[in-house]
């Protein structure tokens, strides 16, 4: 008899919960239909019986999404959930040590603009002494991005004001004796998607070109402790893709009728034609690798959670690093050294020092190479064999390496479905619209596809991304730093899901005189033995000494 009771006052307790999914599902159209439809999308098959059950339970999730919707979310706030690239067992160093440079004796050129090539470091030297001041060298700089930008459209915002009070600035210190960095006085260029107080942040895209965020990024912040001084805001591919921006397309100094590739195209443009003395770019998926090699820069790829993100437009919170362009290896280190640390803000940051040695010594070294990708047929091949030649030469120990056979392209969709949650307000108000590139494969049909991801596939993606990061870690116990084509095989987006740090630099030109690069991978959080390695073949060659005849 009890059981009958039971049964009376369960549905008693329920009725009303089932009566209201009932009736708002009947309101709406989510019928069988549709749910055999949508399961199309994601290779799946329900029975009738198991659809019956599931129509309630969608439209409360669709209820529950528009709530969510009723919510102001801003770009720059982070999901809750942070991804961790530590793989099991890795020690991490704990000891800072002092950083040593080559002593220089430079002199200052008849032409004074020969300088808008020379290397930071040569630059910061000239300043230190005091044979040039900061205010010679930003009006130089500051005078050729308005002469050449009508050419390279690489150019957001020129800081003029502000690049005069810093100059200024670092030349009063620095005569009082106050020398901060070897960045002190010298001009850089930001990409536009770091925030400048009284500057705008377009991030590149037409709805947001009159942005203005009313705060610097931690980046600016740090590079304006070490006494750099900014020169202007630089160009990306709307939304950080590509060399399209809202004004038009960003261009390579070798070939100005190419882009620049991207998206950091205006940071890589401006370095390559000595518009800037360095550049801050970001990546997510080759957004600093691309650039720099088609304009024949040196480009640093941090480790994940080395550089912090505050204030940067976010794109995929899981991918996103920010990194210098620069014009040598030791450049990176320099600047790369002035931007790590934690800033209490961004929680991915992980508080590593960085020990870099330019005395490294290759014969001590283990350097692994991606054996299948070096032996497949692609363009380029003999510019990178030669790399492998050279670093044989040099004493260098070559491993054979292979990466993890793992599905790394189907993972992509990572990066897709959080930029279009970073940008899903966008798509909603459909303000996508009024972005420049509108084919299928650009960011608004990229967005509205990448809602039909399911949050089970995301997490199922991420497992495997898990699984990659430990192998990756085996291989490089094996190796201290490998070395890769920039652009063979899946090594590009496999190393961004990983979180792995990577210099990419000029090893040649090809058939059509332009330039090409050579990728060097490292440790997670060893950048000093990754650009220290790096060094001693740039060293060893001159190809990042060679710049764009139009512009030199």
């Amino acid at each position: 008899m009890w059981r009958y009771w039971k049964i009376i006052i369960s549905f008693i307790v329920l009725a009303p919960l089932f009566f209201f999914l009932g009736a708002v599902s009947s309101k709406l159209d989510i019928s069988h239909q549709t749910v055999i439809e949508s399961a199309k999308l994601i290779g799946l098959e329900f029975s009738q019986a198991e659809r019956d059950s599931m129509l309630a339970g969608l439209e409360a999730n669709r209820q529950s999404y528009q709530k969510i919707r009723e919510t102001t979310i801003p770009n720059g706030l982070p999901p809750a959930l942070n991804f961790n690239p530590i793989p099991q067992g890795m020690k991490l160093e704990k000891e800072q040590q002092a950083i040593e440079l080559l002593a220089r004796k430079i002199a200052v050129p008849q032409n004074f603009e020969e300088l808008a090539f020379y290397s930071v470091r040569d630059l910061g030297e000239l300043i230190r002494t005091r044979k040039i001041t900061s205010l010679q060298l930003t009006k130089m700089y500051l005078d050729r991005l308005k002469k050449f930008d009508a050419k390279l459209h690489c150019v957001v915002s020129i800081t003029e004001e502000l690049a005069m009070r810093q100059a200024q600035r670092a030349d009063d210190e620095i005569a009082a004796g106050n020398y901060r960095s070897p960045l002190h006085g010298i001009p850089y260029g930001a990409k536009d998607l770091l925030s400048v107080k009284g500057y705008k942040t377009t991030w590149g895209a037409m709805p947001y070109k009159d942005q203005v965020i009313d705060a610097n990024a931690t980046v600016i912040t740090k590079l304006e402790e070490a006494g750099a001084v900014l020169v202007a805001k630089l160009t990306l591919g709307a939304l950080a893709w590509g060399d399209v921006w809202y004004d038009g397309k960003t261009r390579n100094p070798w070939n100005i009728e190419q882009g620049s590739s991207g998206s950091s195209a205006g940071p890589s443009s401006a370095t390559a034609a000595g518009l800037v003395a360095f550049s801050i770019g970001s990546e997510t998926w080759g957004s600093i690798v691309s650039p720099s090699t088609r304009c024949g820069n040196t480009g640093l790829r941090p480790t994940y959670g080395r550089v912090s993100r505050t204030g940067a437009m976010a794109l995929s919170w899981s991918m996103d690093k920010i990194g210098p362009i620069c014009r040598s290896v030791e450049d990176c280190a320099l600047v790369f050294q002035a931007i790590i640390g934690e800033d209490g803000l961004d929680q991915t940051l992980v508080d590593v020092p960085f020990n870099y040695n330019h005395e490294i010594d290759l014969k001590k070294l283990k350097i692994g190479y991606v054996k299948s990708a070096f032996e497949s047929d692609y363009d380029n091949k003999k510019t990178d064999l030669s790399t492998l030649e050279k670093l044989r030469d040099l004493g260098a120990e070559l491993v054979p390496i292979e990466l993890p056979d793992l599905p790394i392209r189907s993972l992509s969709f990572i990066l897709s479905a959080e930029a279009a949650a970073a940008f899903d307000d966008l798509t909603r108000s459909n303000k996508d619209d009024l972005l420049v590139r509108q084919i299928k494969n650009a960011w608004p049909n990229v967005f509205r596809t990448s809602r039909f991801i399911p949050a089970v596939e995301y997490i199922q993606a991420n497992r495997l991304r898990y699984r990659a990061i430990q192998e990756m870690h085996k291989i490089l116990q094996e190796v201290d730093l490998y070395i890769a084509p920039s652009f063979i095989g899946n090594n590009l987006l496999l190393t961004n899901l990983t979180g792995h740090p990577s210099v990419v630099l000029p090893n040649g030109f090809n058939s059509k005189n332009s330039p090409v690069s050579i990728t060097f991978m490292g440790k997670l959080y060893d950048e000093a033995t990754l650009l220290a390695v790096a060094k001693k073949y740039q060293d060893a060659t001159d190809f990042h000494l060679q710049y764009p005849p139009a512009f030199n």
